[in-house]
């Protein structure tokens, strides 16, 4: 079985508070032995779909957000806890653009467990050191 870290983080569901998501994210692609770019290009990727789940302006509730790192690969799932987000969540079109361009893979859209607004990425280290 591989080796495995996970770390889960609930912050209120505000954009002052993505930092911390972005914080996370940087730490645990640190630890995998990313790259300063692929450390960016995943800072960049969750402050987008972070922000499809907070909005603008926030909201009432909370994200949740689970990190898991296994063998050079990292994959970030965040769900919004928040009872104001019962529509369709959309990325625009520059986000899914920038997203593919980032990360190995990504999808938004309603938690298969509770209906709620989610999202997940998957960023793996190349290990080219470029």
């Amino acid at each position: 079985m591989p080796d495995q870290d996970e770390v889960r983080l609930t912050v209120p569901a505000t954009p002052e508070f993505l930092r911390l998501a972005r914080v996370t994210a940087a730490g645990m692609a640190s630890r995998l032995g990313f790259t300063y770019d692929e450390v960016e290009d995943l800072r960049l990727a969750i402050d987008e779909l972070c922000f499809v789940l907070v909005g603008p302006h926030g909201r009432s509730g909370t994200v949740q957000l689970r990190y898991v790192a296994t063998d050079g690969v990292l994959e970030i799932e965040g769900i919004a806890e928040s009872e104001e987000m019962d529509g369709v969540l959309a990325l625009s079109d520059l986000s899914r653009q920038i997203l593919v361009a980032l990360v190995e893979d990504h999808d938004v859209g309603p938690d298969p467990e509770k209906g709620r607004p989610s999202f997940r990425l998957r960023k793996r280290h190349d290990g080219t050191g470029g």
